[in-house]
């Protein structure tokens, strides 16, 4: 990063947003389906189809959890969103969020093996989307909440790991704070920094920072050393217009020992760590802002498309450590990084649920990984680049959760990583013969 001048970074941050319109008009998507099973005649249809289907089916009536040995429903998991708090975008309805699952389906499949079915939901009503979620599920192996606004994405959440056997999943909560917290482990390293003693800003309060809050609680930070800012200011007891949000009355009786008062520029004076999940800069974190933390300062500024503050404006202002949520930009803090690791492991052992110390083992092996590899201010994490990491990371969850008692089958590490890598690999190299073959064609320029 610090090779490239500041205009030359602006102009390849830039070039993504170029290039998506005519690359996504080009594909008319980016995910389809094909066959996984071999068809070397038509008289095969009779074996996948009638009558001879008819086998499995019944062997399915007589025992349920054979479905998973004759349907994809262990490999396969719902994408389930209103389009009601998209990106950096906010509530653009279910169409147009549709490109978003397509680009998380294309994630999954590509990054961890798993194959994934965009569903985008013509209500915003919750009880309605937790009814959709619960007649679906028989055809799933779990369940992906995405870009649904809060606070109704926490009850949907609650709800369904209540009542399903399947594990349900809010990205936008678990994944982005689990892969944070990764970075976090290794910016703390090399800053000379302990989460025990480190002053935090989170600015914004949504989904993701809520579920951080919970999970940095977890991994040994201070609630007294935690300053939370929604989008009215600082949260503090002073505050009379939180009564009906019990996670931020929760947040209001355990952080800001001090009780300060402001907005973001307040809440970051002599403060170790900045991790925003706002709304899109550039120019929601000023660089006089960063000026005023304390030395070796950590700023995670996570917004999509644009972060808060653009990761060199940061660095000129004093900051050792910049991350963003983009992967054309160095220490790229995505929930790209969790999601397929997760689930990846999380099917391999048909887990019931996904639990914080499944998400927590989740975040102490990409720290783990990317330290094997060697860390610097410029890498704190791993990258997608990294495949193996996915498998390493699916071993991790599977291994927290036979430990938790979740699992509905129990297997061998060698043979979590090995069926991972495997299935990854597939993947990849299924994507890579269709366009050598000319079966994908390359984008326009």
């Amino acid at each position: 990063m610090l090779d490239m001048s500041d205009e030359e970074l602006l102009k390849k941050a830039n070039l993504p947003a170029k290039k998506a319109n005519k690359w996504h008009e080009f594909y008319k998507g980016k995910i389809e389906s094909v066959p996984k099973c071999s068809i070397n005649s038509y008289d095969d249809f009779a074996v996948w189809y009638t009558p001879g289907v008819a086998e499995p089916c019944k062997e399915i009536s007589n025992n349920t959890s054979k479905v998973y040995d004759h349907t994809n429903k262990g490999n396969n998991i719902a994408i389930i969103s209103d389009g009601s708090r998209v990106l950096g975008l906010g509530d653009i309805g279910p169409h147009a969020g549709l490109p978003v699952m397509e680009g998380k389906s294309l994630l999954f499949k590509y990054l961890g093996g798993v194959d994934a079915t965009p569903i985008m939901l013509n209500t915003k009503d919750k009880d309605e989307i937790i009814k959709i979620c619960k007649n679906i599920s028989p055809s799933f192996g779990g369940i992906n909440l995405e870009d649904i606004s809060s606070p109704k994405c926490f009850e949907i959440l609650d709800e369904l790991r209540s009542s399903l056997e399947i594990p349900v999943w809010h990205d936008d909560q678990q994944g982005t704070a689990l892969v944070i917290l990764a970075g976090l482990f290794n910016a703390l390293e090399l800053a000379d920094k302990s989460i025990k003693d480190s002053k935090i800003s989170l600015i914004g309060s949504g989904a993701a920072n809520i579920a951080l809050y919970r999970l940095l609680k977890h991994a040994g930070a201070n609630p007294n050393n935690l300053i939370v800012v929604d989008s009215k200011g600082i949260i503090n007891k002073n505050r009379t217009d939180l009564a009906s949000h019990p996670l931020k009355m929760n947040i209001m009786n355990e952080t800001n020992v001090d009780q300060r008062n402001g907005k973001i520029q307040e809440s970051l004076v002599d403060v170790d760590i900045c991790i925003a999940l706002s709304l899109p800069g550039p120019g929601i974190i000023k660089p006089s802002w960063i000026e005023k933390m304390n030395k070796n300062a950590i700023v995670f500024a996570c917004a999509n498309p644009i972060p808060e503050i653009w990761p060199w404006e940061a660095k000129d202002a004093g900051a050792k450590i910049v991350a963003t949520g983009r992967s054309d930009l160095p220490n790229q803090a995505n929930n790209s990084l969790g999601f397929p690791g997760i689930f990846r492991g999380a099917l391999d052992i048909r887990a019931k649920t996904i639990t914080d110390g499944m998400c927590i083992a989740a975040s102490k092996e990409l720290a783990s990984f990317a330290k094997d590899k060697g860390i610097s201010d410029d890498r704190i994490l791993p990258t997608m680049e990294d495949s193996e990491v996915f498998a390493r990371e699916a071993v991790a969850v599977a291994e927290q959760a036979m430990k938790e008692g979740i699992a509905g089958i129990n297997k061998t590490k060698t043979e979590i990583f090995d069926n991972a890598i495997e299935i990854i690999n597939r993947s990849q190299n299924i994507h890579k013969t269709m366009l050598s073959s000319g079966f994908i064609k390359n984008p326009p320029e």
